[in-house]
């Protein structure tokens, strides 16, 4: 007799070997500049022009109405008067990027950051403009960039998924799974949810009452029944797809609990990421993980800061009080962030590592109404970072006008980003298809251009 962790750990011969190996047989088009990508996605529309899109203009013109060819006509129609960012600003680092006192965490890094001024989305709804930073289409049902990312490199770490998901625990984002599915692709390059600290995975441990010898022996009657289906039904990918699933699950059945496991940080690394502090603790927790996982093999993660946009509204959708709205949310968001990119750095991770922090879209510089608080969605221009493996450290590229309105040098598109992104992954965006319904599809559809102003 084996025990269970042998038999978990040497399984992998014969139909459940063949998933596996379609995962491990990916290899990049040319040598990479990153190994792993974490992206950190803030759903809500995060404004640009209260963060790191300095606009001194905003003061200046503040209460004045916008006319003639300067008409600002917001996404719910209630046009109000230039709106000052109520944080202050200030320049930080060796490049003197301006951040406001929003995010004094992510301020110290700056030199470390890679700024897109000038991003644009082809929608100024939450839920399209959100699938297309995910999946690069605006419409449901496409693969998310994760899973790309998985089918075109593989996995480093048999016992973990190659893509691996870290929503906000307080809430799943609008469209939840499609934001991080497989699509057309194989059902194996789907993202795998880690859920709260407290159980990370659901049923990852051992039914109780169970005895290694038994589920030992239904492992083996499984996998007989897998071959066997396998012979009787050659090329069926879904087959393949869900027996590589399954043998992942067991396989996990070791490796998640180790990995989630934080009991041997030490106090300061705890510290550091927020986890003492009830509000940010959670979050906090998440980039712990991440870095964690990223440690262990995982390729790529996608991981979330605020959810659903119900009652109470757990995202950056400053539409009423933006103060209140984003200073909480920055307050969750800003040290665990920073921490994270800190963390990567000092133990040599960054080198290798990419990281793209982003949102939908950004918001506009009037306030929502007369005398109202808050700022409406705006797709015309707003502000995302990259971090990392080949990139310009302390760089600032486009801007918006001297109202953080529209992206006037260098527009950006999600296209692009994608682009870079794959390209710094060893990644060809053109070369990445795959056929679905008559069509080579990729990534980035039939559009984008790697952002080599950006590179190192």
């Amino acid at each position: 007799m084996i025990t269970r962790r042998q038999w978990l750990w040497e399984v992998g011969g014969g139909a459940l070997g063949i998933g596996l190996a379609q995962l491990a047989a990916a290899k990049p088009h040319f040598t990479p500049k990153a190994k792993r990508a974490i992206f950190i996605f803030l759903p809500g529309g995060v404004s640009h022009i209260d963060t790191f899109d300095y606009k001194p203009a905003l003061a200046k013109s503040h209460g004045k109405e916008t006319k003639g060819a300067n008409t600002i006509t917001p996404f719910f129609g209630k046009r109000g008067t230039v709106m000052r960012s109520p944080w202050e600003f200030s320049q930080h680092g060796r490049s003197g990027a301006h951040v406001s006192t929003m995010l004094p965490h992510l301020a110290g890094c700056v030199d470390d950051l890679t700024f897109i001024h000038s991003m644009v989305s082809r929608s100024n709804s939450h839920g399209p403009a959100m699938f297309q930073m995910s999946t690069g289409f605006v419409f449901q049902g496409f693969p998310s960039v994760g899973a790309w990312v998985s089918y075109g490199l593989g996995t480093e770490n048999a016992n973990l998924p190659a893509f691996v998901v870290l929503p906000d625990p307080r809430g799943l984002p609008p469209g939840a799974v499609a934001h991080w599915g497989n699509g057309f692709l194989p059902a194996a390059h789907q993202g795998v949810i880690f859920g709260k600290q407290e159980e990370p995975i659901a049923d990852i441990r051992p039914q109780a009452g169970v005895s290694e010898k038994a589920q030992a022996a239904t492992y083996d009657l499984v996998s007989a029944l897998n071959e066997e289906h396998m012979r009787a039904n050659p090329g069926e990918d879904a087959l393949v797809a869900r027996i590589r699933a399954y043998e992942l699950a067991a396989r996990m059945q070791v490796s998640a609990p180790e990995v989630t496991d934080i009991g041997g940080e030490s106090e300061k690394t705890r510290e550091m990421y927020g986890l003492s502090d009830p509000e940010m603790r959670a979050y906090g927790y998440n980039c712990l993980l991440a870095r964690r996982l990223m440690e262990k093999g995982v390729r790529c993660i996608q991981m979330y800061n605020g959810g659903h946009f119900g009652k109470p509204r757990i995202n950056w959708d400053a539409h009423e009080d933006l103060v209140t709205n984003h200073g909480k949310l920055a307050r969750v968001m800003d040290q665990p962030t920073a921490a994270l990119i800190r963390d990567l750095k000092q133990r040599g991770m960054l080198d290798d590592t990419l990281i793209v922090w982003t949102t939908e879209f950004g918001r506009l510089p009037i306030s929502e109404g007369i005398g109202e608080g808050g700022r409406d969605h705006n797709p015309e221009g707003y502000t995302s970072f990259l971090c990392g493996a080949g990139l310009k450290k302390g760089f600032h590229y486009g801007a918006t006008d001297e109202l953080g309105y529209k992206a006037e040098v260098n527009p950006v598109t999600v296209y692009d980003v994608h682009a870079t992104v794959l390209h710094l992954l060893g990644l060809d965006h053109t070369k990445l298809t795959y056929y679905h319904n008559g069509l080579q599809r990729r990534l980035t559809d039939v559009h984008g251009s790697v952002l080599t102003e950006l590179l190192a």
